[in-house]
């Protein structure tokens, strides 16, 4: 460890005495503190890593009509259910239109989601999302006519209602069509009133439960520790790796909102297994920090097949009585093998930069450095666990 600060130092001695300017020189110099504090760098607020139990959003989600289109809404052959809609609302609305033929060019059945902030009150505002379920081509200029919109439990919490805005365009003739954007999906700005409260009195609370984002025994130790030390008692008790349970019996602390508030600004260092995460399909690899490797060799050979095909054409003289055009195929195969590539030796124990500059070293891009990676995990000399996305 000593080690490895005293070539930081180096390392960065060299930079700041190079002619640079006062600026670079400076920054050199702030390098060498910040190389040398991983911890401060690496601690994170509880606000950050954990949430508190209760405090959470709830998802709303509601049906409803987008009505004043110009001729863009939905086509009555293929969404009946537009129809269906229209007039069920007419009739609550004293209007009866089950004898008369209507037409849906200028409406649009949508599907209308919302979030409920935690600790939201009957009166406040929220902001709704808007998308078409029918074959709309365009909800620009439309109004959302009132939409209950509803929670898991199957209660109103919103309603909402309001001018839809929409990003996106579509314009187009016979021969082309241009689309900018998602045409048929917008949002209402603060277009919901929330008329249900949920029932949670923070409060009232004796105990609390806190859970981490991603669970682990030795983070929720150290949030465990953490807290206690800093109310003076043992309050915290972590439970399993991602809850840990705050007693507020007998404490001292009535006050839970500031007390959450001093809880949530103290400093924890996570900690996570070592993890390789690869996804395939976009070729991208993201190695944590912790992981390590024995020693192996590796060696990374290239193997290409190239086929080109070259066809002629046989055509008879220009005097000949009989003969035809004949087209004879000309194949080429050419197999090329790179033997150049040699076995790269990775030392055990090596940091995550060696194992990057050694996976480097090699040449190879992001497809041959997946498979490689899990060949090393198969040999047993990866120590950590690969997770394919």
């Amino acid at each position: 460890m000593k080690r490895n600060i005293f070539d930081n130092i180096q390392t960065c001695l060299k930079v700041a005495l190079k002619p640079s300017g006062l600026a670079g020189r400076i920054i050199a110099i702030l390098a060498i503190f910040a190389m040398n504090s991983p911890t401060a760098l690496a601690a994170s607020r509880v606000k950050d890593i954990a949430d508190f139990e209760g405090i959470r959003e709830n998802i709303l989600v509601g049906y409803g009509l987008v009505v004043g289109l110009n001729g863009s809404g939905d086509s009555l052959n293929n969404s009946p259910f537009t129809e269906q809609s229209l007039t069920a609302m007419l009739e609550r609305l004293g209007v009866n239109t089950r004898d008369a033929e209507s037409k849906t060019d200028n409406v649009a059945a949508v599907v209308v989601t919302a979030t409920l902030p935690p600790f939201a009150r009957q009166g406040t505002r929220i902001d709704v999302s808007i998308s078409s379920i029918g074959d709309a081509e365009s909800l620009l200029g439309g109004t959302l006519v009132v939409t209950p919109l509803l929670a898991a439990d199957g209660e109103v919490y919103a309603v909402a209602q309001g001018s839809v805005t929409v990003a996106g365009f579509s314009a187009g003739g016979e021969a082309e069509t241009v689309t900018k954007g998602v045409p048929t999906a917008g949002r209402i700005a603060n277009g919901a009133i929330v008329e249900r409260e949920l029932g949670f009195d923070l409060s009232s609370l004796t105990t609390l439960r806190i859970s981490l984002r991603n669970p682990d025994f030795t983070t929720s130790r150290r949030v465990e520790e953490a807290i206690n030390k800093f109310i003076g008692t043992k309050v915290a008790k972590s439970t399993d790796p991602s809850t840990v349970v705050l007693n507020l019996q007998g404490s001292q602390r009535d006050d839970m909102v500031s007390l959450l508030t001093d809880i949530e600004q103290l400093m924890v260092e996570p900690d996570q297994m070592a993890r390789v995460v690869i996804d395939e399909q976009s070729g991208i690899i993201v190695i944590g920090k912790d992981v390590k490797v024995d020693t192996v060799a590796i060696a990374q050979g290239n193997l290409t097949v190239r086929i080109t095909e070259t066809p002629q054409v046989s055509q008879p003289g220009p005097f000949a009585e009989t003969g035809e055009t004949v087209t004879v195929p000309r194949t080429t195969v050419e197999v090329e093998e790179d033997g150049d590539r040699k076995l790269t030796v990775l030392n055990s124990g090596v940091r995550l930069q060696d194992l990057v500059d050694g996976l480097n070293a090699l040449g190879i891009g992001p497809r041959d450095m997946i498979s490689i990676l899990q060949a090393i995990k198969a040999a047993g000399a990866l120590q950590a666990e690969i997770e394919l996305m």
